[in-house]
């Protein structure tokens, strides 16, 4: 697919201004150096009711200036705006659909499924491409098909103010399940700063339809079991949104399918000694104990905090209606 210019893209929303509305990257000759073609890339975004969001994520992705491009557009049966506006941008799309799925993972394996790709990357629609990611990567790190490459993601709010950014120190599959003492200590990897090679994740079998809150994680551990090498690029890739209504902001499931996934790497391992094995899956246990603890807690302090506001508001409306009458 050629890539598209800010020019030939319906125009921003009044008050839209930057990347990628009113900005679009650097553009690569559409060859490399040698002549041959640049290796496709194959992006896939799944969305559901993210009509308020998904038009910035489409843009981000259209707007590379990647000259061998292929773009798929998965919405799970919207009944909000999305479908109008995928379909504004459905002329530069290579492939979407809208209609009921098995949830983002299921649309995300068809994504890659249908992808001709030598790498690959799904950017949900509540994230983005940064500006210049993938013209970057190409020119300045290439293309290893064994490798699983992690660049710099960008943290930003809902209305992409960038709040920080950062890079993960996940180097190994140990690094991996230490979900105390790496995962769960900044040392993460954040799903949009990924390019992988899609054969490897078509080999592992794509993505667990059945994980809904860490399926990126599962898959991180399949490419190290197959034997994946992680290599960190320093390239800012990826634009992570924070806002309330996030599945990972479901803290006690998600810490569940953390558990629960790492523990399954740990026993499928056997670059691991029994002992090793042990002693991770040990400190796992505590630490979901642990999590658990705390969390009951903060429950609890917010369902006594919740309590007395509700108390006091009763007070403060008895007081008005005695001053009433």
């Amino acid at each position: 697919m050629r890539f598209p210019t800010l020019t030939e893209l319906p125009s921003p929303p009044a008050g839209k201004t930057g990347w990628p509305w009113t900005e679009e990257s650097r553009p690569l000759l559409n060859t490399m150096s040698d002549g041959s073609p640049w290796p496709r890339i194959t992006v896939v975004t799944p969305s559901f009711n993210q009509g308020q969001l998904i038009e910035e994520t489409i843009r981000s992705v259209l707007l590379q200036g990647y000259p061998n491009l292929e773009y798929f557009v998965l919405d799970g049966g919207s009944t909000d705006n999305s479908i109008e506006i995928i379909q504004k941008y459905a002329p530069w799309l290579s492939y979407w659909a809208s209609e009921p799925d098995s949830g983002q993972s299921d649309a995300i394996n068809r994504g890659l499924k249908m992808g001709s790709g030598l790498f690959a990357t799904w950017i949900n629609s509540d994230d983005m491409l940064c500006k210049d990611a993938i013209v970057n990567h190409a020119s300045q790190i290439g293309f290893d098909p064994n490798v699983v490459y992690v660049g710099i993601c960008v943290r930003t709010d809902v209305d992409r103010k960038i709040l920080f950014s950062r890079r993960g120190r996940v180097h190994s599959l140990e690094d991996l399940v230490r979900i105390r003492t790496v995962w769960r200590s900044g040392g993460h990897i954040v799903q949009p700063e990924v390019l992988f090679p899609l054969k490897l994740a078509l080999e592992v079998g794509g993505l667990n339809v059945d994980n809904h809150f860490t399926m990126d994680y599962e898959l991180w551990g399949k490419f190290f079991l197959a034997g994946a090498r992680f290599q960190y690029t320093e390239i800012p890739f990826g634009m992570f949104r924070r806002y309330a209504e996030q599945k990972t902001h479901d803290g006690m499931r998600t810490t569940q399918a953390l558990i629960d996934n790492a523990s399954r790497l740990v026993t499928l391992a056997n670059c691991f000694s029994d002992e090793t094995k042990k002693e991770i899956l040990t400190d796992l246990k505590a630490y979901q104990d642990e999590y658990q603890k705390a969390y009951r807690k903060r429950a609890g302090l917010f369902r006594n905090s919740r309590s007395r506001l509700q108390k006091s508001a009763k007070g403060v409306i008895k007081l008005i209606e005695k001053a009433i009458c």
